[in-house]
């Protein structure tokens, strides 16, 4: 590894090219956060020359280059920026802005100067003179707008071929659009360079000591610290010491970059392997922002912590998902290729997919579908583990069902879910050392007696089923819902017109007998007031022998918020009837409901508590099956 200290004009003046890898990001510099203060940097140190001042040099930081073997006698020397591209593009939209406000003076020795730090000479000495002219070569993402900009004579050519980018009067729009960096950058720098040439000689002056100066403070006292690498050095251990312990990256794109310097070493077609099995993490699917408790990062982020649990069998956290991606990168014994890497990513990514979507035929599809309400990313890693087991579809349905009447039992008796990470995280561990089967999960679901860990058995459940109230125990109405939807289709026979209901967004979640019932519903042939209703759940604290009028409303208030009160209709119908009589209900039903939870309450003469205890109790025979028990 050599280093030493150079100047912007040491830096470019060699016929040489600078090259992005294209795994590295796009270009993501801006305005305020670094053109601004560069501008400004280059500002002072010309005007201190321009006063008869001797400036002090500038460090604008250090820039990592991997020389590249040049084969034959054609072509430029290239080196590969491992990092510092962001530095080195910006000062080369700078210098040709410059260019641009120089451009009626072909001739002047500074505009000489400035070409000479933009382009490589004697393109015909060159294997690929189109590429190889340009000092730097950016990633390929901005390949086409920085050719368009670059290669512009002058402002107006760049309003030319940008012509989206300007308003009428040629001016930059500012509203409503997002510049090609490229033309962004551009055009700031040269108007800077305009403002400050009519602020400081009256007259903007294109030819004088103030143009020269401002060459001199960019070319000269501008200085970066410029390690070239040897062919022995690690440029991936460089690049994590300079960006893996700060926040400037995201994990994954120092994974994207671990896997592809990997694939360098190797030897392997890094540009193929990128184009087929990396470019697809590049969608919005993958960058969109996910919220998880208080963190809000990319899905990719969020998926690669998961599969990478799943394949590690461990405990991944999302603060150090780059050290644990590159121990696993990095092998217990051997490093894994880097190509193994990709399509290990790629094959979770069909399954993360199915599962974040709820679409699709396979198992863990239907799991994500019926877990969509919950909060069960705890379940994730786990999840895809299954679905990549190799078992066969059935078997993969008996896990994912056990582990959702897991979830939806413990929900509906009230335990807590503040140890699942944990507990799914040790199912995970010992299912991969174990062996994975249907009866293997089920065996280790039911051996914990833990309340942070055990499933609920059927005495448990059905009382909670008959006697708590659904709203507390599941939090919202959305769990109710996908509860009373696979009711629903429990409640569907293969012979049925429609045999299973698609979805239940439309739908609402009602009381039969109204949350306030008191205006319409008599109990035991009197009229009760929502005072009095209040009045006898005071009576129930510190009382042993309660009034059986009391009694009777407080049963009453009970059993309303329990599954065998509640059922599912149109939006439109729940929110016309909420407080109505059970008689004008039955009607509506009657007249708008298709829905098998509804047959037994069109057919009934009355509804009171005696019919939802009997209602609950059918509807728990079916809930017992469709989240079966835990074994004996």
């Amino acid at each position: 590894m050599k280093s030493e200290t150079n100047d912007v004009q040491q830096i470019f003046q060699d016929r040489r090219q600078y090259r992005v890898p294209f795994y590295q990001r796009a270009y993501v510099w801006s305005k305020e956060d670094q053109w601004e203060p560069l501008w400004n940097d280059i500002r002072e140190k010309t005007e201190a020359r321009l006063s008869g001042q001797s400036p002090t040099p500038h460090f604008l930081g250090a820039i990592v280059l991997e020389p590249q073997e040049r084969r034959g006698l054609r072509g430029v020397e290239t080196y590969h920026i491992i990092d510092g591209q962001q530095r080195l593009t910006t000062l080369q939209y700078f210098l040709v802005a410059m260019a641009m406000l120089l451009c009626d003076d072909a001739g002047s020795a500074i505009q000489t100067v400035i070409k000479g730090c933009l382009w490589n000479p004697n393109p015909d000495t060159m294997e690929q003179p189109e590429i190889e002219r340009f000092k730097v070569w950016p990633t390929f993402r901005d390949r086409e707008d920085y050719r368009a900009a670059m290669e512009a004579n002058g402002r107006g050519e760049l309003r030319e071929r940008f012509p989206g980018s300007f308003t009428q009067n040629g001016t930059l729009k500012r509203i409503g659009i997002d510049h090609p960096p490229a033309l962004e950058a551009i055009w700031f720098f040269a108007d800077r360079i305009e403002i400050w040439l009519t602020s400081a000689n009256g007259n903007g002056d294109r030819d004088g000591a103030w143009l020269e100066a401002l060459a001199e403070g960019a070319l000269r006292d501008l200085k970066l610290v410029a390690i070239s690498l040897d062919k022995d050095d690690d440029a991936q251990v460089i690049f994590e010491t300079l960006n893996g312990r700060g926040a400037e990256l995201h994990a994954t794109d120092l994974i994207r970059n671990f896997i592809f310097m990997r694939a360098d070493r190797e030897g392997a077609d890094g540009g193929n392997l990128y184009d087929s099995l990396w470019t697809p993490f590049e969608g919005p699917f993958w960058t969109d922002g996910q919220r998880r408790g208080r963190l809000v990062r990319p899905r990719l982020e969020w998926f690669v912590q998961t599969a990478l649990q799943a394949e590690l069998a461990d405990n991944v956290e999302i603060g150090r998902l780059y050290t644990d991606y590159r121990r696993y990168g990095l092998g217990q014994r051997a490093p894994v290729k880097a190509e193994d890497q990709l399509r290990m990513l790629t094959r979770q990514a069909d399954h993360y997919h199915q599962l974040m979507r709820g679409a699709g035929d396979d198992p863990i599809a239907q799991f994500g579908k019926r877990m969509a309400e919950w909060d069960s990313s705890p379940t994730h890693a786990l999840a895809l583990r299954i679905a990549s087991s190799g078992l066969s579809a059935d078997e993969q349905t008996l896990i994912f069902e056990d582990i959702v009447s897991f979830i939806v039992r413990r929900a509906m008796c009230g335990l807590t879910t503040k140890n699942y990470n944990n507990v799914f995280l040790q199912l995970l561990k010992r299912t991969s050392s174990d062996g994975l089967s249907a009866a293997v999960f089920h065996a280790a679901l039911s051996e914990s007696l833990s309340a942070a860990a055990r499933w609920p058995h059927d005495d448990e459940f059905r009382r909670a089923w008959l006697l708590d109230p659904a709203h507390e125990r599941f939090g919202d109405a959305g769990k109710i819902r996908i509860v009373l939807g696979e009711l629903e289709n429990a409640l569907r026979s293969a012979r049925s017109e429609e045999p299973f209901l698609a979805g239940v967004g439309t739908l609402d979640v009602d009381h039969i007998l109204p949350d306030k019932w008191y205006a319409h519903w008599k109990l035991n042939g009197d009229t009760i007031t929502s005072q009095e209703a209040s009045n006898a759940f005071l009576a129930t604290i510190g009382m042993e022998n309660l009034d059986p009028r009391v009694e009777a409303i407080n049963r009453r208030e009970k059993l309303k918020a329990t599954i065998g009160n509640l059922t599912l209709i149109h939006y439109g119908i729940n929110r016309s009837l909420q407080n109505s009589p059970f008689s004008e209900k039955r009607a509506r039903l009657f007249a708008e409901s298709n829905l098998h939870l509804n047959r037994a309450l069109m057919l009934a003469d009355s509804w009171d508590e005696a019919a939802i205890e009997k209602r609950g109790n059918e509807l728990f025979n079916l809930a017992r099956v469709i989240w079966r028990g835990p074994s004996r």
